[in-house]
């Protein structure tokens, strides 16, 4: 674990602490991670950042390569855990990739909370190839936080799962993968990251 580094923001006394990881093409300290982690740091939460093994050989080298393999991926956050296994209420999750790798270890590490923001239920233009069946028994209170228009899982869709009970489902008006709406709809993106905060901020107080 000495090889990740954290970026740790937000008081240590907070209600709860979230470990965020970053989507499968963005770093962690990307304008929508920024803004997010922010957001909840003025709430009152303390929020963590990492980045898994092949953005940290990107930021490094520059280059461009792929999202590592599952088995990486799982480790790094199994590892990231363990380093914060002292926060009270520790929340996991991220933005599409890395929730739904937080997704997968949650109930096995015993975390307190999982929250995916943008969660890839299926490869766009894919709806068959769903990533699924472990969301089925989950035990671990989840919140996601889903865009109506997101291409990886809209709401008609989503309703036909059978997702666990723990999931909780927040849909962010007319919002692709990163909750922006069109300027038809009369929403704003601004309206959606607020919305989608506050709503992460509840399900941090209601956790026990």
């Amino acid at each position: 674990m000495s090889d990740i580094e954290l970026l740790i923001e937000g008081p240590t006394a907070a209600v709860a602490t979230i470990a965020l990881a970053h989507g499968a093409g963005a770093p962690m300290d990307s304008d929508w991670m920024n803004d997010v982690s922010a957001a909840l740091v003025a709430r009152g939460l303390r929020v963590v950042r990492f980045e898994f093994p092949y953005m940290q050989r990107r930021r490094a080298t520059g280059k461009r390569g792929g999202p590592d393999r599952p088995p990486a991926l799982l480790a790094s956050w199994r590892g990231v855990i363990e380093t914060l296994a002292d926060s009270p209420r520790l929340i996991i999750g991220g933005k599409s990739m890395g929730g739904r790798i937080a997704s997968m270890v949650a109930d096995e590490c015993g975390v307190a909370g999982l929250v995916c923001m943008g969660y890839p239920f299926h490869p766009p233009r894919a709806p068959g190839k769903l990533r699924t069946e472990h969301l089925l028994d989950l035990r671990t209170p989840t919140l996601i936080l889903q865009g109506t228009r997101d291409p990886f899982g809209v709401p008609d869709e989503v309703a036909g799962y059978g997702l666990s009970d723990a999931i909780h489902v927040h849909w962010l008006g007319d919002g692709d993968h990163s909750f922006k709406p069109r300027v038809k709809s009369g929403r704003t993106l601004e309206q959606n990251m607020a919305e989608a905060v506050g709503e992460l901020v509840k399900f941090a107080g209601a956790l026990e």
